[in-house]
């Protein structure tokens, strides 16, 4: 019987303190407060106002109803909101993953720009070394990939973002650090190839150089830190692949030196989304974001 109107017309009586005031902010009439009360007060025979002060006054039983409301009205306030922002896209699970170990570098302040305009999405995030996290994504266990694989997937949707070259990392004692002919597959043949743990077809040095001339590398060897992959290359372990703006960063402190893969070994990054998640809102505040991301 007792009923969130009930409360409605307790809390509005208080702020009050007469039918009539109370009627007005309900948008009802006064003898429709009345009744409720009345209403209220014969299904516990109990009474909840004592109409003869004023401004009104509330029995024991009517401030244990008020302190109800108190609990009750601001929950129910808070969930009516958070449906609607549920409703049109404002609230949700942005679960993020990237092929490229090295994007949180440019991806963090990104991140931390749409924490403040989306505050009510909860971001997470997943590894991107996975074995396919195209179908990840595709199955809902993620839901934005950063990648250079613009697989035709059914269901998936890419946002370019830039392209980037991906460069030859050498120790600066490496004979190759200093010659002059072009890199070729044939010349890294012998080589032991420090990379990060992904399936090997997905590593742009494999994929678009060597795979293509039918090389291989003598042995490769993995890790999950670019610190660490940087700190086996300059001790002359093996050499590396690496994205351009992240070898820039180490070749300037001397550490590495970078060459160029051939004439060249160009790569597009993407954002890749389930097609369905792009009608989102916060899914297409991420993606305006993204939008005006200059390449590092």
């Amino acid at each position: 019987m007792l009923e969130l109107r009930h409360l409605k017309t307790l809390t509005a009586l208080r702020a009050h303190g007469s039918l009539a005031a109370a009627a007005e902010e309900l948008h009802v009439t006064a003898s429709a407060v009345s009744h409720q009360l009345k209403e209220l007060e014969s299904y516990y025979e109990v009474g909840l106002v004592n109409r003869r002060t004023r401004p009104l006054t509330f029995t024991p039983a009517g401030k244990a109803v008020l302190k109800l409301a108190d609990n009750i009205l601001p929950q129910v306030t808070r969930t009516k909101a958070d449906l609607k922002r549920l409703a049109h896209g404002q609230v949700g699970r942005l679960r993020l993953a990237s092929e490229c170990h090295s994007c949180f570098d440019w991806l963090m302040p990104i991140l931390n720009q749409y924490r403040r305009e989306w505050p009510d999405v909860e971001l997470d995030f997943a590894t991107g070394f996975e074995p396919e996290p195209h179908h990840l994504l595709l199955e809902g266990d993620i839901d934005l990939l950063i990648t250079a694989s613009d697989l035709s997937i059914d269901g998936i949707a890419y946002q370019p973002l830039f392209e980037y070259e991906s460069r030859l990392v050498l120790a600066p004692t490496h004979p190759f650090a200093t010659e002059s002919a072009l890199i070729t597959p044939v010349m890294l043949a012998t080589e032991i190839l420090i990379a990060y743990p992904v399936e090997a077809k997905r590593l742009d040095i494999i994929a678009k150089f060597m795979t293509p001339a039918e090389a291989a590398f003598q042995q490769i060897r993995t890790t999950d830190l670019t610190a660490m992959l940087i700190q086996l290359v300059a001790s002359e372990r093996g050499i590396a692949a690496l994205p351009d703006w992240v070898v820039a960063e180490y070749e300037k402190k001397g550490w590495v030196v970078s060459r160029r893969l051939g004439t060249g070994i160009y790569c597009q990054l993407y954002a890749a989304t389930r097609s369905a998640s792009q009608e989102l809102a916060y899914m297409q505040g991420f993606a305006s974001l993204l939008e005006g991301l200059v390449k590092p």
